[in-house]
């Protein structure tokens, strides 16, 4: 018997190359760096439905996942924005770097979440944490922080709502199949916060022929924080369905 088309989710549709959400995740640590970046940067790499926030605002994010339900161990490395959006203030992620086979298109097909492949060096010298995003042999972002004091997650700056712009392009050249926000805000649900600790934190932007984000360094920090929790990874929301109207 064939497979229905209205029971495709995803390819192979006879085996589908990663299963439907809810992931579970245990263990994940998460590194996170606030800094301020010049409004052109920011700018550069927002889609014209948004505009930066005034403040610059921006995060580098570090993460090492040792277990995940339906992709495995990865590592991963997110720069995100702040940036407002109809007169709402929130999040944008231009790109997400990770070193995952399943990952990657189970986040660019289902949430819209930019990843690309990359490799890292993630560790501890002493007390300093680092996350090192390698492309073509070159360190595109490297994050580095203490996590010298305890810490509440409530003191960290909210990264909500937290968008992604999905775009799936038409097989015969002419634009777009698919373009629409998405809010990964309510995705994580049953989160147990095991670590939070904060710190200071530095950023490094080098200059590269690919996802080039050297523009971004820092003009101002505003500290670090380091969590260590588990979490179940569920569906997005479709905010707004760009072709339908």
């Amino acid at each position: 018997m064939a497979i229905p088309l209205d029971q495709i989710t995803s390819m192979p549709a006879f085996s589908p190359y990663f299963p439907p959400p809810p992931a579970r995740y245990r263990n994940a640590k998460f590194q996170y760096v606030y800094f301020r970046a010049s409004l052109e940067a920011i700018d550069r790499v927002l889609p014209e439905c948004f505009e930066p926030s005034p403040d610059g605002m921006c995060a580098a994010i570090g993460l090492s996942v040792p277990w995940c339900s339906s992709y495995g161990a990865f590592d991963e490395s997110v720069l995100s924005v702040k940036c407002v959006y109809e007169g709402t203030e929130g999040w944008f992620a231009p790109v997400v770097f990770l070193n995952s086979k399943s990952s990657i298109p189970a986040g660019r097909e289902i949430y819209g979440t930019p990843k690309v492949h990359a490799d890292f060096e993630i560790g501890f010298d002493e007390r300093v944490m680092y996350t090192n995003t390698l492309v073509g042999g070159t360190m595109l972002m490297g994050v580095r922080s203490t996590m010298h004091r305890p810490a509440d997650a409530d003191e960290m700056p909210s990264g909500n709502p937290a968008w992604r712009i999905k775009a799936i392009p038409r097989a015969d050249g002419n634009g777009v199949d698919v373009l629409q926000l998405i809010d990964v805000t309510n995705t994580p649900t049953d989160q147990v916060i095991h670590v939070c600790r904060a710190g200071d934190g530095v950023v490094q932007f080098n200059p590269s022929p690919i996802y080039d984000l050297s523009d971004f360094t820092p003009l101002k920090y505003f500290g670090a924080f380091y969590v260590e929790l588990d979490m179940t990874e569920n569906w997005g929301e479709i905010v707004k369905d760009f072709l339908a109207e």
